[in-house]
Formats: C-alpha cells, structure tokens, sequence
C-alpha cells in the first residue's frame, strides 16, 4: 500500500509539474502579468463559463473539506453531511455581492475596502486573508500525509513537505494560470473518483438506511447547519481563492458560474459524505476515510489517496497563487518592483511557514469554524455594501469584535449554549456575534460617518 501510495503521490503531482512546464506562455510583460495574476492564456483571452465553474468548484473542494464532510457524516449520519455542504451556499451569497460591487465598478475587494473603509481597513482584510491561506496549506497536506503514516511520523511529515513542493513548483512557473489550467483536469478526476468510491459504498451498504441515518435536531448536527448559514454571509469574503476567481470574466457569466458552483458542490460535498455516513450506520468508528476504505478494500484505499491528493493540490495552487497576487497586486501595487518576483518570494514564504505548521499538529476541523467566527464581522460590511454611511469606524470595530469573539471561541472564554448539541456553543457566539456585529456598524454609521474623503 505505501509503495502505491507514493506511486500516486509523486506520478500524480510529478505529471502535473511537468504538464504545466512544458505549456507555452507569454512573452511580452503585460501579457504576463496578465497571465501569472488573472489567469488570461497566451492570446489575452479570459476564461469561459465551464472552466470557471471547474475552478470554483475545485478550489473548494479541498482535502479538508472532503475529509470534514465524511468525519460529519461519520459523526451524525446524513445531517451532519449536509451541515458541511451547506457551506457551499456561500457561493451564491458571494456572486451576488460580487455581481453588484463589479457593476457599481469597483475592480477589487480591496478597491471596495479601500474606497469606504480607508487604508487600515485594507490592512487589517488583508492580515485575515493571509491567516485564511496560511490554514490552507497545512490542513490540506495533513490530510493527504496521513495516508502515509501516523500524525507526526517522518513518512507523515515526508509526505506532506513533498506534496507541498511539488505543488509550489508548478504555481511559481505559472501562477494563477497554472492553477486554473490544472483545476479543469482535478475537477474531472474528482468526480471520476467520487462516483468510484460510491459503486465502492452502496453495494455494501443500506442505501435507504443510510439516507434516513441520524436525526434532524440541534443535537444531531443542525446546529452546525445554522452556524454554516449565519458565516455563509462573512465566510466567503476571507477566502481569496473564491474571490479572485469573481473577476476573472465579465459579470454576468461570473453570476451564473457562482450559482451554478454552489449548486453542484452541495450536491458533491453531500455524496462525499456518504463515505462517513457509511462508517456510521456500519459501525466502523476510526478515521472515517483511511478506515472507511480499509474496509472497502485496497482498490478503495488508493482511490480515497487520489481524491484527497486532488482536492488539496487544487487548493494548494489556488493559495499560492491568491497569496502572489495579494502581495504584488493588492499589497504593494506601486512598489515598483518586479510583481511577478514579488508574487514568487510571496509563495515560497506562505509554503515555509504553512509546512512547519504541520509539524505542530492542529486540529483539521477546528481552523475551519473558528476562522469562520474569525471573520463574522464582515457580514454587514458585505450585506450593506450599497449604504455609503458607514466608515472606517464602522468597519473596523465590526470586524474586530468578530476577530475577538473568534479568538475567544478558540479559548474556551466564552460560554453559553443554543441546544446541546456539539456545536451549541459555536452557534450561540455565532448568533450573539452577528447581532453585535450589526449593532455596532450600523451604531457607529450614525455616530462617525464616512467622511468624503475617506470614500474618494
């Protein structure tokens, strides 16, 4: 299995290196920029409906996701998969906002922060964007690692360096064209294997067993599945991987791929989750993807490698590329220094830093609700993002009491409970945190407006 294993590792991610070196690319330096920081080919053309929604789709459907879908699925049956797909709504919450930013004729969202909330604000976006990146690169290559040893051994910590690098190869030749080029071939692969797995699942399980598993209450999982609605109005806007891609065509095809990627990745991320479901109903316990396919069989085992090595590389090329053009572009727009350097030191950088961070050994789910607390007081930044009242009073204590309530989520300082279930006390700080966040921007909208200044 462990000779399979790398075989798949270094195959996979080794074609994609090469794949991506040997594809022509632009000469002159406009038509690179354009090619390295919004994915246009060597022609200046922008991308189509079908590919933007392959990469949105993608993008998201990370190692992490996949695998907190199946540990859900695991735990409460089929609602806690649906809990974690509901995240997916997101999408159709940021197309519409982005939609209505883009056609008020704001290029960026730091051009929109910038514009209404001052420099600081931009500053202040920019740190949480760099937090959410960070997390990407070492909880993704966690979950591929541990199909190669246990949590902090060497063939552990090998695998996931080794994934790292090879991706970061491949992103720094060619930035976001090399992520959205290798996106359109890891969308096709993911649901090649997701329907794989499942002819692995039904034939031996319950499929009716399985759909009616669990129970529709707080305490069976729907307390996750509020706290996924409430952070589907914040949790996008901290995710440059999602955003980037909403300027990467004109506004309407850019709508309607959004909607069409939430569509279908409620409809993904739900399947996925069917492996843990299946772990549930037949009792297998352990981890619900490596010992779910263990008992499925070896062809199951390396299938379950395939996926989770596809989904993160797709994330881990998308980080690195959001992280180049967050620095170059969005950063130190008039440093004057080479962007595309800049873009390349920037993602050596954010791989360093994301690689040691598996040597500590957090926990994969826990980075993903608490950095969606982290980021609820840019609800009314968003939602109101037409009312031209409020400044950056307004949008700095918002999104620091969020940022507060986020840090306090993460150490236990905050009681309280809605329900008993196991996310009760995230739901309650989410509930309570939102409904401050609100009080506070609108309140201070009145009490120091954004001057004319500030919004020119």
């Amino acid at each position: 299995m462990d000779f399979f294993n790398w075989l798949i590792l270094l195959g996979f991610l080794g074609g994609l290196l090469t794949w991506v070196l040997t594809r022509p690319r632009p000469t002159s330096p406009q038509r690179k920029e354009d090619h390295f920081f919004r994915g246009k080919d060597t022609a200046g053309r922008e991308i189509g409906f079908a590919t933007l929604v392959a990469t949105l789709l993608i993008s998201w459907i990370f190692a992490k996701s996949v695998q907190n879908a199946a540990d859900l699925g695991m735990a409460f049956g089929l609602p806690g998969g649906v809990a974690y797909a509901t995240y997916w709504f997101s999408f159709v919450v940021a197309g519409v906002v982005l939609y209505h930013l883009r056609k008020s004729g704001f290029s960026s969202i730091h051009h929109f922060i910038r514009s209404g909330f001052g420099s600081a604000a931009v500053w202040l976006f920019s740190l949480i964007l760099l937090f959410r990146l960070w997390n990407e690169i070492w909880s993704n290559t966690m979950v591929v690692a541990q199909f190669f040893g246990e949590t902090g051994s060497g063939s552990f910590l090998i695998a996931s360096w080794v994934t790292t690098l090879l991706v970061l190869g491949y992103s720094l030749v060619s930035g976001f064209r090399g992520s959205i080029i290798t996106d359109v071939l890891q969308m096709g692969l993911a649901v090649a294997v997701l329907m794989l797995l499942l002819t692995f699942i039904f034939p031996r399980g319950d499929t009716v067993e399985m759909v009616q598993s669990g129970s529709w209450t707080l305490v069976g999982g729907v307390d996750l599945i509020l706290v996924a609605l409430i952070q589907c109005f914040s949790y996008p806007f901290h995710d440059p991987v999602m955003t980037d891609r909403g300027f990467l065509t004109e506004p309407r095809t850019m709508l309607r791929g959004f909607i069409t990627a939430g569509i279908l990745g409620v409809v993904f991320i739900t399947l996925f989750s069917l492996v843990g479901v299946f772990n549930h109903v037949e009792g297998i316990g352990g981890n619900s993807t490596i010992d779910t396919a263990l008992v499925l069989g070896l062809p199951a085992v390396l299938v379950m490698n395939v996926m989770m090595l596809t989904s993160a590389s797709s994330t881990l090329d998308s980080a690195f590329s959001s992280t180049g053009k967050l620095a170059a572009l969005d950063l130190l727009p008039g440093a004057g220094w080479d962007r595309i350097q800049v873009a390349r030191v920037t993602m050596v950088v954010l791989a360093l830093l994301g690689g040691a961070m598996v040597h500590m050994g957090p926990a994969i789910l826990s980075a993903t609700t608490v950095s969606g607390t982290m980021v609820i007081g840019l609800t009314p930044v968003f939602v109101l993002w037409w009312w031209k009242r409020p400044g950056p009073a307004s949008y700095l204590a918002s999104v620091l009491l969020g940022l507060i309530l986020g840090i306090g989520l993460a150490l236990g300082w905050i009681p309280g409970q809605i329900g008993e279930g196991s996310y009760g006390n995230l739901l309650f700080v989410n509930v309570v945190g939102i409904v401050g966040c609100f009080a506070v921007f609108v309140g201070l909208a009145f009490l120091k407006p954004r001057s004319i200044r500030t919004h020119g």
